[in-house]
């Protein structure tokens, strides 16, 4: 069912993106093949042939609000420019991302050939007398589908950050996994599991003691309290498998199957260590910092799933349900 959702989540998210990109194209949002007139301020001209210049781009703020039909900014927009001659006669414009660059802009060179810059064709350009200014007519690379480009380059960028946080999550998964193996081994999960006993027995009252529910269980609770949640997944799976024995009813959880449900929903933890890997994985300065907020959140937590466990199985309609052959 899951696997549903986020399929339509999916495409959703490519329709409204679609439908978005259409609306664009048809009030040309981004101006694609109107040309722009600016000042260009030279600054460098390295080539003694004047091939290339290169200096601040200056478009009054009226004019640039006009062209994009946006609020108008507080001051003239002011974005350092290359113009290089091409063959035929022709010359390119380029103008790099920066910090200050207008938003519109910045979204426009993410879809462009450059994801670093802004590229065009100049249509007309004057210099003055003394070479330190241009008067430039220039017509921007047309730019469409850009939120479309934007699904997916970020469903690229998100399947990248992925692997590497899975990769990342090897070497501690593989720690934990052998120190649940070695306690296994040396006989301390069976000490556990003696001295929880009084515990589990006020918890499930239902399952005989020795029973292997119990064991399973309790190494599910251990795992998790150690926050490997992927380990403790099979052992999850058991102890339901056992629980699902000792069931008068089949098809019908039983008190004892929905108060561990409850426990394994409200993720009592005492080293979260699967999130403190992923939290190392992308780069997290201090990734042990959640250790004290993941106990007492995961402790709340616990201790309402299993409150509302315990009151709902004492009301008569429940237990109604659980005792009736007929369901």
């Amino acid at each position: 069912m899951l696997n549903y959702v986020w399929v339509g989540i999916v495409l959703v998210g490519i329709l409204t993106a679609a439908a978005n990109d259409v609306k664009d194209d048809m009030r040309n949002t981004y101006r694609n093949g109107v040309p722009l007139d600016a000042v260009l301020d030279v600054e460098k001209s390295p080539s003694p042939l004047r091939s290339t210049w290169e200096g601040t781009l200056v478009i009054p703020a009226a004019s640039f609000s006009a062209m994009y039909d946006q609020p108008q900014t507080a001051g003239d927009v002011r974005e350092p420019a290359r113009i290089a001659a091409l063959s035929g006669g022709r010359s390119s414009i380029s103008i790099p991302v920066v910090e200050a660059m207008p938003g519109i802009w910045k979204e426009m060179a993410k879809s462009g050939s450059g994801r670093d810059e802004l590229t065009g064709t100049l249509v007309s350009v004057s210099f003055s007398g003394d070479g330190k200014t241009a008067a430039v007519r220039f017509v921007l690379e047309p730019v469409r589908f850009v939120k479309m480009k934007a699904v997916t380059r970020a469903a690229m960028d998100y399947a990248a950050m992925a692997v590497t946080i899975a990769i990342g999550l090897i070497g501690v998964m593989a720690l934990w996994l052998g120190v649940m193996k070695v306690a296994e081994e040396a006989g301390i999960l069976l000490v556990v599991t003696r001295l929880l006993t009084p515990l589990t027995r006020r918890l499930f009252p239902d399952v005989p003691a020795g029973h292997p529910a119990l064991s399973a269980m309790i190494m599910n609770m251990a795992a998790n309290m150690l926050g490997l949640s992927n380990a403790a997944t099979p052992l999850g799976l058991k102890a339901m498998e056992e629980l699902n024995k000792l069931n008068p009813k089949i098809g019908t959880a039983t008190n004892a199957m929905c108060t561990f449900l409850a426990m394994n929903t409200g993720g009592l933890v005492l080293i979260p260590a699967t999130a403190i890997a992923v939290r190392a994985a992308a780069g997290s300065s201090n990734p042990g910092i959640i250790i004290g907020t993941s106990i007492v959140g995961a402790s709340c937590a616990t201790f309402a799933g299993v409150a509302a466990a315990k009151i709902l199985e004492r009301l008569p309609h429940y237990r109604k349900m659980l005792d009736d052959p007929r369901g």
